[in-house]
């Protein structure tokens, strides 16, 4: 009977510790590694707070940021397009959660690859960009960490392209802080897809991982979250409040709302720190074109991964690729500076005036064309349009001398007298601004808009003139896309934001891509 139940004790006993180990297992990666954070003010780069911000540490999903960058580049290189048929490796079929559900074989427009990378943090669509533009993950590896030099990112190594544990891929706050700073200033036509709540990945509509953050922070527009059991709960975060655009990043989180609180304190303290006005000085981009990289080679010349993993690197030997890709002119001897200079400044002075002759030797465009129009209005030189008119009805005409001489009225005998036409090609901007700002506004809710459930939003203002200053002026630049746009002034906690609202989910995008290209912020809100 006694060693019955000794054994009934023994039994028991295991089956407790292996249930508490499993707890502990279960616990145990959300303290596995430390905590470290990271802001910068935007604008120049400077640093505003800093913890553990140097220490390499897992970047779980936050990987895909580079991913997305490098992508970005490919694309306003020129060698690949959003419509580019990007064909599903086996590799990425197989990755794991979370998936957009990618089959091999697979075809699939890039733009929708980028949107559930960026938007699901889907793993198999980051790879499969990954292994189209690279072939397999070790070379995607090393091209991101290349990339990642070139930006400043000193302490990241890359393994994959979508952040699953791998040996060796290692990134810091710092460095994740300055890739999101790059992929605002580098990319703005592209920015507004790491605000957007919800979107088209092509099989599926996905939503946005960092929507609780985004939706909580007030001028929160981006960036990118990540887990992993090991890393522990990521963000790098983007937020813009009166002028003043804030970056950081918080790795090592115990769970998502730990992580999106420390990171509005330390938005909240940044905003309090920074001050509105100042100059922007932004980053240099990476050239996509430099293919010069420090590479790790086997005696064999193969490519050997797994270089700074073996300990000592005992029998190997560390190859530098320094193939130069551009063969720049080498520097003058000292005391030649100034000749150099003067034979700049001779050819540009032969560039202006080869230049000014052929403009004033050259036929001018008939007076009624759109042509003549647009000279009119862009020669600096150039009288008022109305005082030409007035000119011409009284039998003088306009004549342009060379461009750096003033222009010449000369009388003539016969009667000139404008073109009728229909409408001007070009209209008076204060008269038009007056004419939209005598318009009633008319205030909709998105059911009653006919499905036209998107918009623009402008930023954040400290009074309703200003933002209502900035949508009347941004509806006259911008009228193709937000002509028909419904302008409105939404009072909030401390100020006023500017929004167009009622256009369609095409319209939006586009309008906010057209006007980043301006250098007006913006992010676009859907249903």
């Amino acid at each position: 009977m006694k060693p019955i139940l000794g054994r009934y004790v023994r039994t028991l006993c295991l089956t407790l510790m292996v249930g508490i180990l499993a707890l502990v297992s279960v616990a145990a990666p959300a303290s596995a590694v430390p905590y470290a954070a990271y802001l910068m003010d935007a604008r120049t780069g400077a640093t505003l707070y800093a913890q553990n911000a140097d220490t390499p540490l897992p970047p779980a999903s936050l990987t895909k940021m580079m991913t997305l960058y490098i992508t970005f580049q490919e694309i306003q290189a020129g060698r690949l397009s959003l419509d580019s048929m990007i064909t599903v490796s086996k590799n990425a079929a197989n990755q794991a959660p979370s998936r957009l559900g990618l089959k091999a074989g697979q075809k699939i427009a890039l733009r929708y690859l980028i949107r559930a990378a960026a938007v699901k943090s889907a793993n198999d669509a980051a790879a499969a960009i990954g292994d189209a533009l690279s072939g397999s993950p070790e070379k995607w590896g090393v091209r991101m960490t290349a990339t990642a030099r070139k930006l400043g990112m000193n302490h990241s190594t890359f393994k994959n392209a979508n952040g699953l544990p791998a040996i060796g891929h290692l990134s810091t706050a710092r460095d994740m802080s300055i890739l999101g700073r790059h992929l605002f200033y580098d990319f703005p036509q592209f920015y507004n897809i790491f605000s957007r709540r919800s979107t088209d990945a092509g099989m599926a509509t996905v939503a946005n991982t960092n929507r609780k953050f985004l939706d909580s922070y007030e001028g929160a527009d981006g960036i990118k979250t990540g887990y992993t059991n090991a890393a522990g709960f990521n963000l790098t975060a983007s937020a813009e409040r009166n002028g003043v655009r804030l970056i950081g990043t918080v790795m090592g989180g115990s769970s998502t709302p730990m992580r999106n609180q420390k990171m509005t304190e330390l938005l909240d303290m940044g905003f309090k720190k920074a001050k509105p006005g100042g100059q922007t000085i932004k980053p240099v981009p990476a050239d996509p074109e430099d293919t010069t990289t420090l590479v790790a080679q086997a005696d064999d010349g193969t490519v050997d991964e797994s270089l700074p993993e073996v300990e000592s690197g005992a029998g190997k030997t560390l190859r530098l690729n320094l193939a130069v890709a551009s063969s720049p002119r080498p520097q003058g001897r000292p005391g030649t500076s100034d000749v150099a200079a003067t034979e700049v400044a001779v050819a540009a002075m032969k560039d202006d005036i080869a230049g000014a002759i052929a403009a004033a030797t050259a036929e001018p465009p008939p007076p009624d064309t759109l042509q003549a129009q647009a000279m009119a209005l862009t020669d600096p030189n150039a009288p008022d349009p109305n005082t030409v008119v007035a000119l011409m009805a009284n039998n003088v005409t306009v004549k342009a001398s060379a461009p750096t001489q003033p222009l010449q009225l000369a009388a003539v005998s016969e009667t000139l007298r404008p073109p009728k036409r229909n409408a001007p090609i070009y209209t008076d901007s204060t008269a038009q601004m007056a004419k939209v700002a005598a318009q009633p506004e008319v205030v909709t809710r998105v059911s009653t808009s006919g499905g036209l459930g998107w918009g623009v939003n402008l930023g954040h203002f400290n009074t309703r003139s200003e933002a209502e200053r900035l949508l009347l002026k941004m509806q006259l630049v911008e009228n193709a896309t937000l002509g028909d746009g419904l302008r409105k002034v939404v009072e909030r906690s401390g100020g006023y934001d500017a929004n167009f609202s009622g256009l369609s989910r095409d319209d939006a995008d586009l309008a906010c891509r057209r006007l980043q290209a301006r250098a007006v912020q913006c992010f676009t809100m859907g249903q």
